[in-house]
């Protein structure tokens, strides 16, 4: 895959957002962590079927960041009819991470390629999946709500599009009088009201305890690793930690400390 190189948002795209949401996304663009270029110099000795990306699409409507979102097909065989970012494996045709996210978004919501509404603004520190797929966030903002309209699902992919407030990742009463998924069903069958999690031993990391989060929505919950991404995410464009405790103890916190242990493990 080739470097990767980012220009900044055009500033007349960014002034299509509120001042409070420009400086959201350029603190965005800012980010950087040593884990940021692992993505094309350090994972490239992955092998490519374990190389994976996702695109975190952001846009403002009344004020406030949302994320588009997926549910899963029940049919498919890994995840059915859980809550996904677009996105999935690099293929041979992608020249980098950025492509694999927004060919992926292509094939399941038909978000259009090259679209002038949509800019890319960073790549966030990669995770690991249950699978152990190397997944990259890619993070860009819609300029043109009204392109969501224009959207379809995939439905062999992909049981229907919907959006979430990014604040509420961190704090989920924001979402309290939002119109919500019915408690008791599928889409949201746990006891809390909006958010829920369990800690739980991880074989594949020497039973390693995991917290998993659980996110209450519009439609499908929103958990394990797109609810790990999506905090970190938050946390970074709001400068604000979560409400609730993010991780169980001794839970591992980052991508190199995951590599170290896999590393250890034979794995």
């Amino acid at each position: 895959m080739t470097e990767l190189t980012i220009p900044p948002i055009p500033q007349e795209a960014l002034e299509k957002f509120s001042e409070e949401a420009q400086a959201f996304i350029l603190r965005l663009q800012r980010y950087k962590t040593e884990q940021h270029d692992l993505s094309v110099s350090q994972l490239s000795k992955y092998p490519q079927s374990k190389l994976g990306a996702v695109l975190i699409l952001l846009y403002e409507q009344a004020g406030e960041l949302r994320v588009l979102l997926t549910t899963r097909s029940k049919t498919l065989r890994t995840h059915p009819g859980q809550t996904a970012l677009p996105g999935g494996r690099v293929d041979d045709c992608d020249a980098n991470l950025i492509e694999t996210a927004y060919r992926e978004a292509s094939e399941e919501v038909g978000l259009p390629l090259n679209s002038p509404d949509v800019h890319t603004v960073v790549l966030l520190e990669p995770s690991i999946s249950i699978y152990k797929i190397v997944v990259t966030p890619v993070v860009a903002v819609l300029t043109r709500p009204s392109l969501l309209q224009e959207l379809k699902a995939e439905l062999n992919e992909v049981a229907c599009i919907f959006t979430h407030p990014l604040r509420a990742i961190l704090d989920p009463k924001v979402i309290k009088d939002q119109p919500l998924a019915e408690q008791g069903t599928e889409d949201w069958p746990y006891p809390e009201e909006l958010h829920s999690t369990s800690d739980t031993p991880v074989p594949m990391l020497g039973n390693m305890i995991y917290r998993m989060h659980r996110f209450r929505s519009s439609a499908s919950p929103i958990k394990g690793l797109t609810a790990d991404i999506l905090i970190k995410t938050a946390e970074i464009v709001f400068d604000q930690e979560p409400t609730y405790e993010r991780y169980a103890s001794g839970q591992l916190q980052t991508f190199r400390q995951f590599l170290h242990l896999l590393k250890e493990l034979k794995i």
